[in-house]
Parts: C-alpha cells; structure tokens; sequence
C-alpha cells in the first residue's frame, strides 16, 4: 500500500495525464526493491524557432540529461544528472554548458521523512524540482520561473522532507544551503547568475529555504519560500565594499506560492512570485550591475486534452493550452539604479503538446512577448549601429521532448 500511494503521489506531481514514471522517479520513492542497484535514466528536449520579426529561424537540441542512480540499501540512495546544454561544449568559443544538475544522497530517516545532502533542487515553484520537458506545455518554461525563480536552482547542502501523518496529502521540506553571489548578478537576469550550481560556491553565505506542499483530490497547492546571504567575503572585503558581512549578510529574499488542478481533461496552473534584495543600492555602489530591489512575476495556464474527446479510450494527450505571464525584472530600483522599461513584460503562449505515449511529448506553439521601450542610457551602441529592439515580437516554435 505504501508503494501504491508514492506512485499515485508522483504521478499527481505531473501535468499530463499520460507521464509515467521515470526510473529517477521510482528510485526516489522507493520503488525499487533490490538493494545494489543502479539504474539508469534521462531526458532532453529539441527546439526549432523562428522569429518573426527579424525573419530568422534557430534550430537547437536545448539539452540532453542523464541520470545516474544507485540504492545501496532500504534507507540510502545516490542520485546525479549530468546535463549537456545546446548539444556541444567548445573551448574559447560561445556554446553550450556542461554540468552536474545534481548530485545527492538521500537518507530515509522514517517512512515519513527523509534527507538529502549534496548538490541538490530545492523545493521552490513548480518548475524548479519537476523541470522535465515531459511535465510542461510550451517548448520554454514558464518565463517566470526562468526569470524570477531562476530555475533549474540547485545548491549544495542539506534538506529534510516529509509527509504529515496528522493532515494525510501535506508534505514539507526545509534546506540550507550555500548563499547567493551578489557580484555575479546580471541586468537582465535578475538573481540567476548569483547561483553557486556547486562549482566553487561561496559557502561563508548560507541559504535557508522552506516549502508546504497540499494535495487534495484533484488539487496540489503550495507555498515556498528562500532567504539567504548573498555577500559571501571575508569581513575585510565585506567593509570595503559596504555590504553586510555574515551568513545572511546582504540579504535576498523570495516568496512564492502556486495551485495546480490536475483533472483528466482540463489542468490548470497559477504562480505568483516575488524576490526582494534590501541592499541593492549598496550592491550597486559595489559592482555596478544596476541590481533591482524588488521583481515581481506571475502567470496562469489553462490546457484541456482534447483527445479525451476524439477517442477516449486510447492512452494518449493532445493538449490545447494556453499561458499568460506577466513579469518585472524592474518592479523597484534603487537611487543608483537604472530603469529599463524592456524588463517589463507580457508573454502570451498558445499551442498544442502530443503525447504519443508516456515520456514522449511533440509540441508547438506561439509565443507573442511585449515589453516597454528600450532607455538609451543602457546602450552604447544603439540603433541603428545594433539590431532594432521590437517591443512586440512574435515566435513560432516546434519541439520534441523526451524522459524515460
């Protein structure tokens, strides 16, 4: 019976009906019954785009994930993925990205209640712990969560998860781990940047992160949260550069909370999320990379299986779908920040994802993104010496994704 309900629990955390479970999947809900094992599975997606405004079209395998696993006993299971981005990796030249997604052990302290130490992703929004191309609509992840909550967000350090045996459906997770790196942050990627990913992090910062995670019928509801330093220096460099010095000096802080109904036909999704950086005027002074102090983002998603329709009986989707994002990148800058209107955005993305079989997903869409007007104090070379901004663009994009 404890079987049966981890695998009906995970298949809830899916988006389409037809998603089956992943080995990855099996070996972390205990799935597997021999101990010694290692089992091998992965994932990718491949993207062809066409922008319409500058008549140009991209062709690219975005990225290709293989998962490495082993359970050692009942209680102890290793976890890793090693992630390829934009199918090569060449020196000296601009391409993709090699690296560990993560890299765990996971500890099962009690039937209830289990741990995680190493490179491991936190539980924040919906994207950041179910990133599989499989699970979502659209050939892009929501541009919240890519933005705002800069997913896939991973760190090294511990978490502990569990169920309640009170309140059956509420799970909960606590973490810490390695701070941020506000000298890292970008104009125009928010915190994204500022992410250790377990390569020569800073861990004189440290983040706290928690979630509550409800399920009820055909409902997941959640709300999560992070706090955390993100000056990780000596105290000499901290006073020099006048940041806070500490664990949790320079802090940043992120709230989020999504719901999700996840009926046969018709799911639907809604997230809200915000990041507050107290200290960005003094991050500014510091490094000069217009950090904001607050960002602000949120969309809704409504897809209906329209092969439920056409031919009931068979197992496989065709979901009509369609999301609507709103973000800011610029909700509020400090005195020595610099307003850019174009990190003002609305994103409309429209389209169908086909699901043969489960783990397999063909998608197409159309995605309309509208920002404000380009501010030529941030450009040395503006137009027409650059390539014209369009604050209304269109793109056109085929996909195909897959997880096993």
């Amino acid at each position: 019976m404890r079987n049966l309900a981890l695998a009906i629990a995970l298949i809830l955390l899916n988006t389409t009906q037809a998603q089956v479970l992943t080995k990855e999947d099996s070996l972390n809900a205990g799935l597997v019954r021999n101990d010694r094992t290692t089992l091998v599975s992965g994932y990718g997606e491949i993207k062809v785009s066409y922008d319409q405004q500058l008549g140009t079209g991209e062709a690219n395998l975005t990225r290709n994930v293989l998962f490495l696993g082993h359970r050692f006993n009942s209680r102890i299971s290793f976890f890793s993925e090693m992630e390829l981005e934009n199918a090569r990796v060449e020196g000296g030249e601009v391409g993709g990205e090699l690296s560990m997604e993560q890299l765990f052990i996971k500890f099962d302290l009690t039937k209830e209640i289990y741990l995680t130490g190493g490179l491991f992703i936190p539980r924040l929004g919906i994207i950041n712990e179910n990133h599989l191309p499989t699970t979502f609509n659209g050939n892009d992840r929501p541009y919240v969560e890519q933005f705002i909550i800069p997913s896939t967000w991973r760190e090294i350090g511990i978490g502990l998860y569990g169920r309640s045996t009170r309140w059956p459906g509420l799970n909960w997770s606590v973490a810490v781990q390695n701070g941020l790196d506000a000298g890292a942050f970008e104009h125009g990627t928010g915190i994204r940047e500022g992410r250790g990913d377990g390569s020569n992090a800073s861990a004189s910062n440290l983040g706290l992160s928690g979630s509550l995670l409800y399920y009820t019928g055909d409902f997941r509801l959640q709300t999560s949260g992070y706090y955390g330093g993100s000056a990780g220096l000596t105290q000499r460099e901290a006073d020099s550069l006048q940041l806070d010095y500490g664990a949790f000096g320079t802090p940043v802080r992120l709230l989020e909370a999504n719901a999700q109904y996840l009926g046969e036909k018709l799911r639907v999704k809604v997230l809200a999320t915000q990041v507050e950086i107290a200290d960005a005027e003094r991050i500014n002074r510091a490094y000069a990379n217009n950090t904001p102090e607050r960002m602000f983002g949120a969309y809704a998603e409504v897809g209906c299986d329209l092969w439920s329709f056409i031919r009931p009986a068979e197992k496989r989707d065709l979901i009509a779908f369609v999301r609507f994002e709103q973000l800011d990148m610029n909700a509020a800058i400090p005195d020595n920040g610099i307003d850019d209107p174009t990190l003002d955005r609305t994103y409309v993305v429209a389209g169908l994802t086909y699901i043969p079989t489960g783990g397999i997903s063909v998608k197409a869409d159309y995605m309309l993104r509208s920002t404000g007007g380009p501010n030529p104090d941030l450009y040395i070379n503006p137009y027409p010496q650059a390539q014209p901004y369009f604050t209304d663009n269109g793109f056109i994009n085929i996909g195909l994704a897959y997880s096993f």
